[in-house]
């Protein structure tokens, strides 16, 4: 049974952080070279200096924990008893559909902080009640306070197996997926895993290769281009997916003993990732960045996090579904999003009921532009309700 969850710190976890901080081994920076080279020398000396004498965690700690959260175990796929942080806010309205939200990398459970209020209760932010939602937003695997595995296996479709016990453990016989990133696949993978249940996949990371069946003669100028620009990023920005696709525990001394190391990591992916062109502070303060950052720095889970690329890199097989999945699907299209497959391409693999483009946002929706998400979301789901 679901046990309440109140995020506690010590302040002694805080005091070494601040400690870490302060004696920070700085890099050098070519001259002038902004963030052409990586995380900017100066931005991330700025960072970690709000991190050590400003930043203040408890407060962030009390906001996180407005939002009520619990712990369960769920067992599925081989594993038995993995012990499941998630956030449960019941929804205001005549019929609340139940919504299972999932995070991605380098997010958190934190993504879901500025949709939780509008989608739960609609009413109190301008909409309609009968669009309620219940929403359910657990932390990953290995991520946050979810149980860290001590085995592996802990991919997309594991962690989909465990979403649908989830649900079925917290009584829910309807339910809609919702995710992006990581979140992406594993709801995608829910979707398809508990088709008897899962009713429809809203998703703001549409992720889509060309069909195998056609040959390259056959595409369009417009799909040629969306091939040419995911090529030229997969060589400009790809790299963190080899290291964290090969060897995550080799990245994960310099990412857990060194709080600046972490805060670059992320932090540029943060910008680079998001609509900010080049800004990051234009679509985040410096609280919510470090509000993320800090999750993964005292939950000590950044290595567990980016074991997710290892199983999918490693065992593609198990952390997919072949075929077609009939189930509803929509999508939400950011045009700062890392990829932005064909339509058709979608359409191929997908019962495409919503496709949503915007002219503004980035990878990190449900932070960056949330009443855009909380419309698609409502929209989408409304006919299935």
């Amino acid at each position: 049974m679901p046990e309440p969850f109140t995020i506690d710190i010590a302040e002694s976890e805080i005091r070494d952080l601040k400690r870490r901080l302060a004696r920070t081994r700085w890099p050098s920076e070519v001259e002038g070279s902004g963030w052409q080279y990586g995380s900017n020398l100066g931005y991330i000396r700025e960072l970690c200096e709000y991190w050590q004498h400003e930043f203040d965690w408890p407060a962030q700690q009390a906001r996180l924990n407005e939002m009520p959260q619990f712990t369960t175990r769920v067992s599925a796929d081989g594993v038995e008893d993995y012990t499941v942080h998630f956030v449960l806010q019941e929804g205001v309205g005549p019929d609340p559909l139940p919504l299972l939200f999932t995070h991605g990398w380098p997010g958190s459970f934190y993504e879901v902080s500025k949709i939780i209020g509008p989608l739960t209760d609609p009413a109190a932010h301008g909409g309609d009640p009968r669009d309620a939602f219940t929403i359910v937003a657990p932390s990953l695997p290995g991520y946050g306070f979810s149980e860290i595995p001590g085995t592996g296996g802990f991919g997309h479709m594991r962690t989909a197996r465990l979403w649908a016990a989830l649900m079925a453990e917290l009584g829910y016989e309807r339910y809609g997926v919702q995710g992006g990133d990581i979140g992406a696949g594993v709801s995608a993978l829910t979707a398809h895993e508990d088709r008897e249940h899962c009713i429809g996949l809203q998703s703001n990371m549409p992720n889509n290769r060309p069909p195998t069946d056609r040959p390259q003669e056959s595409w369009s100028d417009d799909e040629r281009a969306i091939i040419a620009r995911v090529t030229r990023w997969m060589a400009d920005e790809a790299a963190y997916q080899w290291i964290q696709g090969t060897r995550p525990q080799t990245l994960s001394y310099g990412l857990t003993d060194s709080p600046a190391g972490l805060a670059a990591w992320i932090v540029e992916k943060w910008r680079s990732w998001s609509d900010c062109s080049g800004d990051i502070e234009s679509r985040f303060s410096k609280d919510e960045i470090l509000t993320n950052i800090s999750i993964y720095w005292f939950t000590r889970t950044m290595n567990s996090a980016t074991r997710f690329y290892y199983e999918r890199r490693q065992h593609p097989e198990r952390n997919a579904f072949s075929g077609r999945l009939e189930t509803p699907a929509g999508f939400s299209v950011f045009p700062k999003e890392i990829f932005g497959p064909h339509r058709s391409w979608v359409e191929a693999e997908y019962n495409v009921r919503q496709w949503s483009v915007h002219d503004r946002g980035g990878h990190f929706a449900a932070l960056e532009e949330p009443e855009l998400l909380v419309g698609d979301i409502r929209e989408f789901f409304r006919p299935l309700r």
